[in-house]
């Protein structure tokens, strides 16, 4: 009576008071890693790494909180699979949920179970972040961001031109085609 009056007390938080009634108790085992990639019944895969668990009532994605008296530790899970099949055992976790919690080593746990309605994720700030307002606007060929490569090509198509009209200026000599030379043989 005392640990479900503790247990009452800490998931005040995370349950209203209506649900605070529908507290469970019973022994939660966890999945084997072998069941690694298998589909679940709502069509996920098993994975031990998540924080998810089958329960046989509360509908798929329902966040649970599950409380182990014997150590005091709790976790968030999310329902994505049906069971356990098996008498006095409640839920069923995922490995991770099950180390998290300190079963690994016992194999079956009494614990309790209450649907968590809001939950506090740890790792999303609590207050809005000012992001500053930035103006983009392109330089438009401003000189101090203009590529020295553009100049040396512009240079290079200058002189190309200027030898061009160089050559086309010159008049062109005539040259005497030359004559075999009757000689000496």
């Amino acid at each position: 009576m005392v640990l479900t009056a503790l247990f009452t007390i800490h998931c005040s938080l995370f349950t209203s008071p209506v649900r605070a009634q529908s507290l469970q108790k019973g022994k939660a085992s966890f999945y084997a890693k072998k069941f690694h990639g298998r589909k679940t019944a709502s069509g996920e895969r098993m994975h031990p790494d998540s924080m998810t668990c089958a329960h046989k009532s509360y509908p798929f994605g329902t966040m649970l909180k599950v409380y182990n008296p014997a150590n005091g530790r709790s976790v968030i899970v999310r329902v994505t699979d049906r069971g356990p099949f098996i008498r006095g055992r409640i839920i069923d976790l995922s490995w991770s949920a099950a180390k998290q919690l300190g079963i690994i080593g016992q194999g079956v746990a009494t614990v309790f179970v209450s649907k968590a309605n809001t939950f506090v994720v740890p790792f999303l700030p609590s207050d809005e972040i000012e992001i500053p307002d930035l103006e983009l606007e392109t330089n438009d060929g401003a000189p101090a961001l203009h590529p020295f490569w553009k100049d040396m090509k512009e240079d290079q198509l200058k002189a190309q031109q200027k030898t061009q009209q160089k050559v086309q200026q010159k008049p062109q000599r005539k040259v005497p085609a030359k004559t075999p030379k009757k000689g000496k043989k």
